[in-house]
Parts: C-alpha cells; sequence; structure tokens
C-alpha cells in the first residue's frame, strides 16, 4: 500500500485517478479547493472498499500550501494534476487570466512540490507532473495555457536530474485533450465527445506508472 497524494482530486482527471489508485488498496490523500466534491470522492473510493481522507488546500495560496505539513506525515507518489485553462487569440486573454494560469500551472505545482519532497526522500518516492501535450508542442489559441505547460514539463526535467540520486523518480505525463467540464468555459474545443473519457487516462498512466520518464497519452482521432 502507497500513500498517493493527489492535487486537484475532485474532479476531473484527478478523480479518476484517485478512484484507480484507490482500487489497488492505496491510501489516497484528496487534495483541491471544493470540499464537497472532495468530499463525494471520498466517500466513493470508501463505498469501493478503498481509503481517502481529503484536505482542502488553494494551490493559488502559498499559506494554504505551506499549512499542509501540519496534516500530512507520509507520502509515497505525489501526482500534480491540479490546472487550469483559458483559451482563444493571444490578444483575447485578459491580465486575471494570465495571472490565474500561471499562478496555478505552474506556482502551484512548484509550492506543492517543495513541501511534499522531504517526504519523498523519506520514502524515496515519486512524482508524476500531469503536464497534457501542450507542454510538449505549441497549440493554437492555447499560448499561455502552453507557455504555462512547457514551463511545467522544463520543471519536470530539472527534477528529474536534481532527484536522481536519493532517489526520487519523476515523471512527466503528456496526453491530449479529455471529455471533462475543463472545457464548460471554453467553445475551443467543438465537440467533446470525440475526446479520450478521464478514466481512460488515469487507467493508462496507471499502468505505465512504474518510474519511467514520460507517459505520452495522444488524443485519439
Amino acid at each position: 500500500m502507497e500513500n498517493i497524494l493527489i492535487s486537484g482530486a475532485s474532479s476531473g482527471l484527478g478523480k479518476a485517478l484517485a478512484l484507480r489508485y484507490a482500487k489497488e488498496g492505496n491510501n489516497l490523500i484528496l487534495i483541491g479547493r471544493n470540499e464537497s466534491q472532495l468530499q463525494q470522492v471520498q466517500k466513493e473510493i470508501e463505498n469501493d472498499g478503498g481509503k481517502a481522507h481529503f484536505i482542502v488546500c488553494d494551490l493559488t495560496n502559498s499559506t494554504s500550501i505551506k499549512e499542509l505539513s501540519n496534516h500530512i506525515h507520509k507520502v509515497d507518489v505525489l501526482i500534480n494534476n491540479a490546472g487550469i485553462g483559458h483559451f482563444g487569440p493571444l490578444e483575447h486573454y485578459t491580465e486575471q487570466q494570465i495571472d490565474d494560469m500561471l499562478r496555478l500551472n505552474v506556482k502551484g505545482t512548484i509550492l506543492l512540490t517543495q513541501v511534499i519532497v522531504p517526504l519523498l526522500k523519506e520514502s524515496k518516492g515519486r512524482i508524476l507532473n500531469i503536464i497534457s501535450t501542450a507542454g510538449l508542442r505549441g497549440k493554437e489559441n492555447e499560448s499561455i495555457y502552453c507557455a504555462s505547460k512547457f514551463a511545467v514539463a522544463g520543471f519536470t526535467k530539472s527534477l528529474q536530474k536534481e532527484l536522481e540520486v536519493i532517489p526520487i523518480r519523476v515523471t512527466g505525463v503528456y496526453m491530449g485533450g479529455m471529455n471533462t467540464p475543463f472545457w464548460n468555459q471554453s467553445n475551443h474545443v467543438s465537440n467533446t465527445s470525440t475526446l479520450m473519457s478521464p478514466a481512460e487516462v488515469a487507467n493508462t498512466i496507471f499502468l505505465q506508472d512504474d518510474g519511467r520518464m514520460e507517459i505520452v497519452i495522444e488524443r485519439k482521432n
């Protein structure tokens, strides 16, 4: 049994990952901002015979992240999944939208990893950074989102070198678009039914989670 911390675990891929890893007898630590949704994920896991607890944490707030150290004492796997996306032509982005993406996608990932790495050093665990294929190549109408994901890709590649001697294994996960509420506030993707489900992606990540440096899951045709 491993203690697995997942950020952004209240919905979408984070929830699907929590449900998938819980099926194998792992203890899930669910992190997110929405208490009622986290509670529901915990209930689903426990109703299926699994183990989970949640901690409300705002990854855009450094104080909230630092307080995690008062509640978490053992982590074997950190899955940095939380993220946000705004889409459209470059000139249409507001400064607030740019700040929101960089603050959560980049800074939130870095600060959470900073807090959890001492625990991973004790367990000689591993990190999975959920990046998306937006961290591999530029995409039309995704300039700022891609910028944030390229930053996380660079962070991931640097950690792979920095932590290999411990050893903490670090995996960059690059997947195509999924059929989740992520797209609800955008007309960027016209037909989300053609996208992979979070459960499909979560299962592929689980099956390939063996410490490799990259997991690449391309969008299905």
